[in-house]
């Protein structure tokens, strides 16, 4: 038998070598390591900087939330608070990649060259006259067995499953709480991150644009960066993307490197970077959830109050938050001056509950006042194209799977629901008159929603038997 070809065994090691290395160099050119590094670093300066400065919940309370969000990639990514100006930087491998700024009144935002500053910072409020929606002075604890049974249910760990982290619960009927729960260093008084419950904020600006007669869901939203001639984008209207049917490839599959993870923690101007995006196809064809889409109405909403971060904060206080009582709200803003409507709000969950009472009354205060037209919640919490999706709210209206799973399981068909990543939600049952905020730091892949359901259920039958003892 001959001896082996040493020249031939080199070939095939350089051969092999080679196909190694083009497998390297696509798979960094899909992948893209460094912008996995830059939003990891993104993220993490600007959860550092908002949960120190704008929630007081301390480092801890980020560090929790950056694990249930980064996942096993958390352990590579570092942030540490800075002092004048306040802010918080973050890290990749030990290497700064970002840069987040506070500013009373306006929470964090990332810094970018280019940008345009920050508003001037907002004096702190006075503390306003209570109402009748819940004590001040203490907790509001369930009455009802049943119902603190199934609130120890939303908190309770589960061993060998995955963690909730619940954070605050509110349970509110006909107007009143009716029950609450909160985490360890967590009160009634502490702002919570939204991140996607923002969405039915931008919902209900809106709103209150359309009732004043400056906004038409039906037009196009023509911004400049599609107004070319046979821009296939065109005739992208504002109802397109309220309901995530924009068509936009603009994928949110969670992945550090996908175009939302990449306009939320690497772009200044977050809905200049949606606008650029690509169609991938014709509009109003299917449902693809991202909040690049909301980006793009944020912006529009922003661009008809006029007056920059300033202007829209005004506008939300006067025509939203303060007839609602929503005295503890924060909103966030990118560097171009665009609420970051899909993601970043902060306030109590009294708040979040106080503004899923507007829901509950066709768009109404408890109190009766207007805030959105008549029609708007019903046209909001309805359901198209065979999604599980309205306009800014999930909804059990349709016959999707998870729909028939939540009405199984209590949670009527009139229903719909505000959520976030990690289980931010607030739960509307106009029928019985119930709203439940729920907030945490939940892993996936439920976000702690199976033991939310039994809280629904319990808190509609309380609700009726309060309304049957007042009768």
């Amino acid at each position: 038998m001959s001896s082996p070809d040493p020249l031939k065994g080199r070939r095939r090691l350089r051969i092999g070598i080679g196909a190694l290395l083009m497998i390297l160099a696509v798979l960094v050119l899909v992948v893209r390591p460094d912008r996995a590094a830059r939003v990891g670093a993104g993220l993490a300066a600007h959860l550092a900087c908002s949960m120190h400065y704008v929630s007081g919940q301390g480092p801890q309370a980020s560090e929790e939330m950056l694990r249930a969000m980064a996942g096993p990639l958390a352990h590579l990514i570092g942030s540490r608070l800075t002092g004048e100006p306040p802010g918080a930087s973050g890290s990749f491998l030990g290497i700064t990649l970002a840069h987040a700024s506070y500013t009373p009144g306006y929470g964090c935002r990332l810094d970018y060259p280019g940008q345009l500053p920050a508003p001037p910072a907002r004096a702190a409020e006075a503390e306003p006259a209570a109402d009748d929606f819940a004590s001040a002075d203490h907790l509001v604890m369930p009455a009802s067995p049943a119902l603190a049974q199934a609130l120890e249910g939303v908190f309770a760990e589960h061993p060998g499953q995955s963690a909730k982290h619940v954070k605050a619960v509110v349970v509110v009927a006909h107007d009143r709480v009716i029950a609450e729960r909160y985490a360890d260093g967590v009160g009634p008084q502490t702002p919570l991150l939204s991140w996607s419950v923002a969405k039915s904020l931008v919902n209900a600006l809106a709103g209150i644009l359309v009732r004043q007669g400056r906004l038409a869901t039906a037009a196009p939203l023509s911004p400049p960066e599609w107004r070319s001639p046979g821009d296939p984008r065109a005739g992208i209207t504002i109802e397109d993307l309220m309901r995530m049917q924009s068509g936009l490839a603009a994928l949110e599959s969670g992945s550090p490197g996908d175009p939302v993870a990449r306009m939320e923690f690497t772009q200044g101007d977050m809905a200049g970077f949606a606008a650029s995006l690509p169609p991938r196809i014709a509009p109003a064809r299917t449902f693809e959830y991202t909040s690049a889409d909301t980006l793009l109405v944020a912006r529009r909403v922003g661009e008809l109050i006029g007056g920059g971060a300033a202007g829209v904060r005004n506008f939300a206080e006067r025509e939203l938050f303060a007839p609602l009582h929503m005295h503890h709200v924060t909103l966030e803003f990118d560097g171009a001056g665009t609420f970051v409507g899909a993601s970043f709000a902060w306030a109590p969950a009294r708040d979040y509950a106080r503004f899923g009472t507007l829901y509950l009354h066709d768009g109404a205060t408890p109190q009766g006042q207007r805030i959105l037209p008549p029609g708007w919640v019903a046209w909001s919490a309805h359901s198209q194209l065979g999604a599980p999706y309205g306009a800014g709210f999930w909804t059990n209206d349709g016959d999707s799977h998870f729909a028939r799973l939540r009405i199984k399981d209590g949670f009527p068909k009139d229903g719909f629901f505000s959520s976030g990543v990690l289980g931010q939600r607030i739960y509307i049952v106009p029928s019985a008159q119930v709203v439940v905020a729920r907030f945490g730091d939940s892993a996936p892949p439920d976000y702690g929603i199976e033991d939310d359901l039994p809280l629904i259920a319990a808190a509609i039958h309380e609700a009726s038997r309060l309304q049957n003892q007042a009768e």
